[in-house]
């Protein structure tokens, strides 16, 4: 779906479920920190809105992007948390540097999400350059990170529905 005049963190006539019962990890990458921390700050901010407490939101930094898979299996390995957000930002450039990161990234958070039978969400930007990445952290598309918080909640909700 193209997002040039559109804001991605707009649910409209979706209902978000109750984070209330939930424990959330976020990981994200400290390299593009402009960009990583608006997402975090985003997803945080949502969490806590839709009923997390604080106190279940647990926050970790992993140097860049490529380190997200490892630092969220350790969230899952190491703490009792339901769904872990991974949150990072790789700007296109002039090699392919760019295609074998965000390639690692996203077969790394979808083999865990498998491995752990747990949600680990997406929530790595893959734009063009920088203004677009602000656009997407917070900008005139919204926040990732909302989106990737949503997600979260809504996958947990859907996995309790089969266990009720």
């Amino acid at each position: 779906m193209s997002s040039v005049n559109k804001n991605l963190s707009v649910t409209e006539g979706s209902e978000i479920p109750s984070a209330k019962d939930f424990k959330f990890g976020v990981v994200y990458s400290e390299w593009n920190y402009e960009v990583t921390n608006a997402l975090k700050e985003g997803a945080v901010k949502t969490l806590l809105a839709n009923g997390a407490k604080q106190e279940n939101i647990l926050i970790k930094t992993v140097p860049g992007s490529f380190e997200l898979t490892l630092g969220a299996q350790y969230l899952a390995e190491f703490t009792e948390v339901d769904a872990i957000i991974c949150l990072g930002c790789v700007i296109q450039g002039e090699t392919r540097h760019f295609d074998f990161i965000c390639d690692a990234v996203a077969k790394g958070i979808t083999d865990l999400n498998i491995k752990y039978n747990q949600p680990f969400i997406f929530g790595v930007l893959t734009p063009e350059n920088q203004q677009q990445a602000l656009d997407r952290a917070g900008g005139k598309h919204g926040n990732k990170g909302d989106e990737a918080a949503v997600t979260a909640i809504k996958m947990l909700a859907l996995r309790n529905s089969f266990t009720v």
